[in-house]
């Protein structure tokens, strides 16, 4: 047992860390030097992965919006929180310990950690079972919303099986080879849900494509990163990643509460085709939020709890972080909430989607704000201050519960997504928060990449009936409005993006 716990100690970056001990400063700066350098090509590889994951789903919504209907999307929307609900059961937290842990994990820590994380997933599968069967739901979504159901409960053990190589990868901040299981799952999920909704087989696609790539993802992380697979449940150990993980999956269990939860409930109250329209809207508005926020937050939360004791350094790499999120997902969410309706009006088997035109809106700015509250929200968790993120989460789930039914009662289904938008301006909190720990400044990393946009929406806003007279202005309309974001972010901020990037090297 020395043996192995020693052979599998020589393969994390702590440990060739600590092989230089004694070498005081320079020990610290290599240290340092070597984060930063894993940090940015991490957040590179992992840029370039959520991009071409990014365009797979956007061109697999694309086409799925021709061939599903708001039924299918609500009744995949309906399952989706209820394992939502169930995913709070799969972990504990114990994954996140893992990773924010200060010293090296044991091979008794994962071997916990991964024993408890089977036992869970399992009895999730019990759960999804006895509510299938049941006939709870199957007046709601049918036999091929149970079918989903049971598909996506049969992906918690495959992904318990990934959980430790991923915790792994992560605390060595190998991010870039993180990237290769995640694209070829979502090539294949993306592949075999159009083909078969290609062949008319409507919602009953999800199932097998879940099914598909919960085992694809599985065999290919393996490929990467191996580790001595072992039962165990050591006091002491599951002791130690409960303390913090705990906190965080009480966190994680109230964020399930105003989503899944909330969710739930609104599916089972509206119609499903309305559901379907909040689905469809939602699912949309968070395409550049995937792409740019959860690309960054995946890097920084192992990075910054590495940081946690050189508040300097973490400040600067919160700022930077913040920068580069804004200077990507502002134009982005603008151009999506400019130009959604020329598309419903240039497709014509889109014009289904015109009446969630509003709600796409309001779901999509409602994003700006996300953009900058979660890496901050993330930063809490990195640096221990677990507590305060825990108000935040309470703040949130109170405001979705209380004011969203009064704004359904008042705007029907679109009031779903204006109390998003509304609830949004409430994450200021979270830079009240974190500075309190760290005195990050803000508005010197948003302000250029503000204006640009407020610059772009104008623009896009004055060509709307021309962009929606044919699919080639369409796409000439998305150009120009692009080029005049840069041609904006240049005149206003230049010298701040060269220096930006120069840092980077």
């Amino acid at each position: 047992m020395l043996n192995q716990t020693a052979a599998d100690t020589t393969e994390d970056l702590e440990q060739a860390l600590a092989e230089t001990q004694g070498a005081g400063l320079d020990q610290s700066a290599a240290e340092i030097s070597e984060i930063k350098k894993k940090s940015v090509s991490g957040a590179l590889s992992y840029f370039l992965r959520t991009a071409v994951l990014q365009g797979i789903g956007l061109v697999s919504a694309l086409l799925l919006s021709a061939f599903f209907s708001p039924e299918d999307f609500g009744v995949y929307g309906f399952v989706t929180q209820i394992i939502g609900l169930l995913v709070f059961f799969s972990d504990i937290g114990l994954a996140a310990s893992l990773v924010q842990k200060k010293n090296k994990p044991s091979l008794h820590d994962y071997r916990t950690a991964f024993t408890v994380q089977q036992l869970l997933s399992w009895f999730i599968v019990g759960v999804a079972v006895v509510i299938g069967f049941s006939g709870v739901i199957e007046s709601k979504v049918g036999s091929e919303g149970v079918w989903i159901l049971l598909a996506l409960s049969l992906s918690f053990p495959l992904a318990s099986l990934k959980t430790i190589p991923s915790v792994k990868l992560e605390r060595k901040l190998e991010f870039s080879k993180l990237v290769f299981p995640q694209i070829l799952e979502q090539l294949c999920f993306h592949g075999v849900l159009i083909y078969l909704a290609w062949q008319g087989m409507g919602a009953m696609a999800y199932a097998w494509a879940i099914i598909l790539r919960s085992i694809i993802g599985t065999i290919s992380m393996y490929f990467i990163q191996s580790w001595k697979i072992g039962l165990s449940l050591d006091k002491d150990s599951l002791k130690d990643l409960v303390s913090f993980g705990a906190k965080f999956q009480l966190n994680d269990f109230l964020a399930r509460i105003k989503d899944q939860l909330f969710y739930l409930a609104l599916g089972a109250f509206l119609p499903l085709h309305q559901f379907g329209y909040i689905q469809w809207s939602k699912t949309w508005s968070m395409y550049p939020y995937n792409l740019t926020v959860q690309n960054v937050m995946a890097i920084t939360f192992p990075t910054f709890s590495r940081l946690q004791k050189r508040k300097d350094l973490l400040r600067k790499a919160i700022e930077k972080s913040i920068y580069f999120i804004s200077l990507a997902i502002f134009p982005l969410l603008t151009g999506m909430a400019v130009f959604i309706w020329p598309l419903t009006q240039v497709v014509p088997r889109y014009d289904k989607w015109e009446i969630a035109v509003p709600s796409f809106i309001m779901f999509t700015l409602s994003i700006a704000w996300a953009a900058i509250s979660s890496p901050l929200v993330n930063t809490l968790n990195a640096i221990g201050e677990i507590n305060q993120s825990l108000k935040l989460m309470i703040i949130w789930t109170l405001l979705t519960w209380i004011l969203t039914p009064i704004l359904i009662w008042q705007f029907g289904f679109n009031g779903v997504a204006l109390s998003s938008l509304l609830i949004s301006f409430t994450s200021g909190l979270s830079i009240y928060y974190v500075r309190q720990s760290v005195k990050v400044k803000l508005w010197p990393q948003v302000k250029s990449q503000l204006f640009a946009s407020f610059i772009m929406a104008v623009f896009g806003i004055l060509g709307l009936q021309k962009w929606a007279s044919s699919m080639v202005w369409f796409f000439a309309g998305g150009l120009s409005s692009g080029l005049v974001y840069l041609v904006a972010l240049l005149i206003i901020g230049k010298d701040k993006l060269i220096s930006e990037i120069k840092s980077l090297r």
